[in-house]
């Protein structure tokens, strides 16, 4: 490869490989790696791909969990990796906002701003950098307060295909002076090109929160008690998310540093992880942990009674286990993993119908799903518990699960994990139309 000047350039297969193995074991051939730190060199390198006709797959942190952040195993794709994009960092404290480079990952991000009392507040398990948390609108345990990268966004940078540079919005929040044109680019995966630079909102750090493990009396009670803290507690209500015993069960014995906190270690059916936040607190403001024992205690007084046990606790402790989800479900075995989206009142539905049609027709799958109730975000993990998963079972499975998601049930076949070649196909049978107008406006922009 002829490498435009000022740019590094790896080309030594050993070196290559961390770009070209994926979190979830996909492993792609390169023909090189360029690794520009600046937003003209990103220009400069989009223009060498087109002059030599190289195809090219942008990567950003590689957390992704759908393999769209690794070259396919042609050996003919480029990598251009944003890592060394870090060029620009300024928090711009009067506004509430920081414009930053995309290399930046978010711990690094959040580790700065720490001392401003401020945040980016997208809270995830994994460490993302912020190019890739924009390209693929991540959403995480906290979108029931905050929302997503795309309520955050205020403005992009952006590399087009053809090498120009574009800036989109600023920081200024309040603009109808046209188009939001920056919408185009957060959530299409890379699209129309390739994000630099961001001008992201910020919030006042946490400094008050109470969290619980709560056990639901059932599948339906989980929404009760979802209403119940909505209608009681408002914005304070930060986080009501859910894991399954399958789940938390590979969970406790693949984290061994753990606590299971559940009398005699029983492992409950369900698990909600609710949690209360602010940023302040005023001298006569309830501590938040007596806010939330005293609504949990109401939900006990409802007619439904939603509630069948309840353990408090630190948020980190409770957190932990959270977080560690993804890691202990992995670890149980082959993974056949979906990222589904719908409404509310779907989730639990969904989930109860496609269990019971798995049990009879893929008994060798256990479900060990969680995810954000909240939003209506369902992580819906299946683990093969009899050996490897043959590519052909695995697209006749993929195929059944998203068919019932999306045509059954109405939701989406990707919540926040964006496109790859995981469900590239689901997108282009449901999205057809969708990529004729997106390639129209590409050519009108």
């Amino acid at each position: 490869m002829n490498i435009p000047a000022g740019i590094k350039a790896v080309t030594d297969p050993k070196d290559m490989a961390a770009f070209l193995t994926g979190v979830r074991g996909e492993v792609g051939q390169s023909r090189g790696v360029l690794l520009p730190e600046t937003t003209e060199a990103v220009a400069a390198c989009v223009q060498h791909f087109n002059a030599s006709q190289t195809s090219f797959v942008a990567q950003s942190g590689n957390t992704g969990l759908v393999g769209a952040s690794v070259p396919d195993s042609s050996g003919q794709q480029a990598v251009l990796s944003l890592s060394r994009l870090r060029e620009t960092f300024e928090p711009d404290l009067a506004n509430r906002s920081i414009r930053v480079s995309t290399g930046f990952r978010l711990s690094e991000v959040n580790d700065r701003l720490a001392e401003h009392g401020l945040f980016f507040p997208i809270d995830l398990g994994s460490d993302p950098m912020i190019g890739g948390m924009v390209a693929t609108n991540t959403g995480g345990g906290r979108f029931l307060r905050y929302g997503d990268v795309r309520s955050n966004t205020l403005g992009l940078t952006v590399v087009l295909k053809d090498g120009e540079v574009v800036r989109l919005g600023g920081p200024v929040r309040k603009d109808n002076t046209g188009p939001d044109w920056k919408q185009l680019h957060i959530g299409s995966c890379g699209w129309f090109g390739t994000i630099t630079e961001a001008v992201l909102n910020l919030e006042p750090v946490v400094t008050e929160q109470a969290t619980a493990l709560v056990v639901p009396s059932s599948d339906a009670a989980m929404l009760t008690q979802l209403r119940h803290l909505e209608t009681r507690v408002g914005p304070l209500l930060s986080a009501f998310e859910f894991m399954s015993k399958a789940a938390m069960k590979h969970t406790f014995a693949h984290a061994a540093s753990l606590k299971n906190p559940f009398a005699r270690g029983e492992i409950p059916e369900t698990a909600l992880l609710i949690e209360l936040s602010r940023p302040t607190k005023a001298p006569w403001d309830t501590p938040l942990d007596n806010v939330l024992e005293a609504v949990l205690s109401e939900a006990w007084q409802l007619p439904e009674t939603p509630i069948e046990d309840a353990l408090f606790g630190r948020p980190e402790e409770i957190w932990a286990l959270r977080h560690a989800l993804s890691e202990g479900v992995k670890s149980a075995g082959p993974l056949v993993a979906f990222d589904l989206g719908f409404t509310r009142d779907k989730v639990i539905a969904f989930r109860a119908e496609m269990t019971r049609k798995l049990a009879k027709d893929f008994p060798m799958m256990e479900v060990c799903d969680f995810g954000h109730l909240g939003d209506g975000g369902l992580h819906f993990n299946l683990v093969k518990t009899d050996g490897p998963v043959d590519p052909k079972f695995e697209m006749r499975l993929r195929d059944i699960v998203v068919d019932h998601a999306v045509n059954t049930y109405g939701g989406s076949f990707s919540a926040e994990h964006g496109i790859g070649p995981k469900n590239y196909r689901y997108f282009e049978k449901w999205n057809r139309d969708t990529a004729v107008s997106h390639k129209s406006i590409l050519r009108l922009g």
